[in-house]
């Protein structure tokens, strides 16, 4: 593929409409990117397009659980943009509190969909395309992914993203495509019923995202752990 400025090239951002997803969109516009925004949430996507323009940005109404929605939402950002250059697997969903003592079994269901099922969909929808362009694939995990929380699917479901840009890394060792996982502390979004003072921004993060696609194709971000800074005593 011939080289391409950072104007030429596309970032599909899932989870876009709300927090660390939104956040990155504003910031990979901002960094000459142009980005295909996937969400369930169809005004506050609407929203955010217009905010970012429509010659940098279009939506795409998608679960990413069902990969029939995963699928037509690949081939409408190739069909809109003719390319298809980075993939940030960002969509997730939280649990509910009671561990596996006695949280309701129904919501273990939804974070293993879209936890985990919906990055694999992402990835299987959007390898190709990736690939052909020697891209950059990025996806959301957690310091849960890395430490124990009691009783948490949540918690578990990160350590299975974990696991997949580990084998993914290893599947794609060759073709030129980067791997990034990014790896947040707790960030104060929409994920959270009451707001989160001392926690990351939503714009912490999106400077990550943009900060492993900014590098030169010789650099290769493999992991970015992103902590909020102590309190000072």
């Amino acid at each position: 593929m011939p080289h391409t400025t950072p104007t030429d090239r596309v970032l599909v951002v899932t989870g876009a409409s709300t927090g660390i997803g939104a956040a990155t969109a504003r910031r990979a516009v901002e960094a000459g990117w142009r980005v295909a925004l996937a969400a369930r949430s169809t005004d506050k996507l609407a929203t955010l397009a217009e905010e970012l323009g429509a010659e940098r940005a279009t939506t795409i109404p998608c679960d990413v659980s069902d990969y029939a929605d995963q699928e037509r939402m690949a081939a409408t950002v190739v069909e809109r943009f003719g390319r298809l250059d980075a993939v940030f697997a960002n969509a997730g969903v939280g649990g509910e509190p009671g561990g596996f003592s006695g949280a309701p079994p129904e919501s273990w269901r939804r974070i293993v969909e879209v936890n985990i099922l919906g990055v694999a969909h992402t990835l299987r929808a959007t390898l190709s395309h990736v690939k052909a362009a020697r891209g950059h694939v990025l996806i959301t995990g957690s310091i849960a992914g890395r430490r124990t929380l009691a009783g948490s699917m949540y918690g578990a479901s990160k350590w299975a993203v974990t696991a997949i840009g580990y084998n993914l890394r290893e599947e794609l060792a060759g073709t030129g495509v980067r791997v990034t996982l990014i790896e947040p502390g707790m960030v104060d979004t929409p994920f959270f019923d009451e707001e989160k003072p001392d926690a990351l921004r939503p714009d912490d993060i999106a400077r990550g995202v943009v900060y492993a696609l900014s590098q030169p194709d010789s650099v290769d971000v493999s992991e970015l752990v992103i902590l909020p800074t102590p309190k000072a005593t």
